[in-house]
């Protein structure tokens, strides 16, 4: 049977405004016995759960091997996030000093429980614990700094946490939606559209499973460019009147509906455009995404999506079919500059190019 047990470290819990943090070393070796890396994924309803990122074989054998070496050191404190079932029992004290607080932090351990059971999840040293774990080392002990928070607050502290190291960005989007807490401003700014782009991968519709993230592996249209287009609309296009300008907050459910109304006659439009991979098309390329959507703020801006007159809109984007060359063919642009298909690439100075084209066809 499986040992269950109370493992018992001296700690000092500091307080910082409102919030509590537990400042300890533990065994390296014994970390994975009470704490889980909680690696992004989706539940059978679609529900976002976890955070972490895939471990770097590569790096966690670099460090394997330094840790072996004679002298090994980590300084650097591993970060965790705990549940309620960890305490806190401060020690008898004294001193002028009421921030620092000298105690007992108990970790309940019990070895049969699958990882999303664990009361601690490994917020930040991913690659160091992994490497300690591999590594041929009776004991390691590590400085560790923990503190008790919902799934959501930890979400956000791991992204702050890395929010200076090269985080890869389709996590952090991924991510983003169900995230609480104080953001950097370039991630604050974001959250919304980053939200929508989930809703709009998860459910029903042209984007369906299409947009590629860490959830959704299979997808080819980037991420980054739904952001942006999204982003665009959001701040300055069509989806700015669902927008609630005091708190970055907006209507959703109505912005969903609008975006559906627009992409949906475009995807059954150009057909086998939408349905073929960036690489073969420039439609579901980053340039054709954000282009169209540029288009769709030309015809929609201000209007809401259940008074806008979208036979009149599949009529006008009909009207393109003569003027593109998604898959195969040549631009011709007005200014006599000619391009091979796929010759638009995911520039700024493209992307206004095939902007300016589009929408000076459908403003005709």
């Amino acid at each position: 049977m499986a040992d269950r047990y109370e493992l018992k470290l001296p700690a000092l819990k500091v307080l910082q405004g409102t919030k509590e943090i537990y400042c300890f070393a533990v065994d390296g070796k014994k970390l994975h016995d009470f704490a889980a890396v909680s690696r992004v994924r989706r539940d059978g309803q679609k529900q976002l759960q976890g955070y972490q990122r895939p471990e770097v074989l590569s790096h966690i054998r670099s460090i394997r091997r330094y840790l072996e070496s004679e002298g090994a050191m980590l300084p650097n404190s591993l970060v965790l996030a705990f549940d309620e079932r960890v305490r806190f029992e401060p020690a008898v004290r004294g001193g002028d000093v009421n921030y620092s607080i000298p105690g007992e932090l108990i970790i309940p351990v019990d070895e049969s429980l699958a990882d999303e059971e664990k009361p601690a999840w490994l917020v930040d040293g991913q690659q160091r614990s992994a490497a300690i774990r591999d590594a041929d080392l009776a004991e390691f002990p590590v400085a560790a700094v923990g503190f008790i928070a919902s799934q959501e607050e930890q979400r956000s502290q791991f992204i702050l946490v890395n929010s200076t190291k090269p985080l890869p960005k389709g996590l952090v989007y991924e991510l983003l939606p169900e995230t609480t807490g104080q953001l950097p401003r370039s991630y604050a700014r974001r959250q919304l559209a980053a939200k929508i782009m989930v809703l709009l991968n998860m459910g029903d519709g042209p984007f369906s499973g299409r947009i590629s993230s860490p959830t959704s592996p299979n997808g080819t249209i980037k991420d980054n460019s739904v952001l942006r287009m999204l982003e665009h609309s959001i701040y300055e296009g069509a989806l700015y009147q669902y927008r609630n300008a005091e708190d970055g907050t907006g209507d959703e459910e109505r912005m969903l509906a609008h975006l559906l109304s627009f992409w949906t006659p475009v995807a059954n439009l150009f057909e086998d455009a939408w349905g073929k991979p960036p690489k073969e098309s420039r439609l579901t390329h980053g340039v054709g995404i954000q282009a169209m959507g540029f288009v769709m703020d030309r015809l929609t801006a201000d209007v809401p999506f259940d008074r806008v007159d979208w036979d009149k809109v599949r009529i006008t984007l009909r009207g393109l079919e003569d003027h593109v060359a998604w898959t195969s063919g040549t631009w011709r642009f007005s200014d006599g500059q000619e391009r091979r298909w796929n010759g638009l690439q995911n520039t700024a100075s493209d992307v206004r190019l095939l902007t300016s084209h589009l929408q000076a066809l459908v403003s005709k």
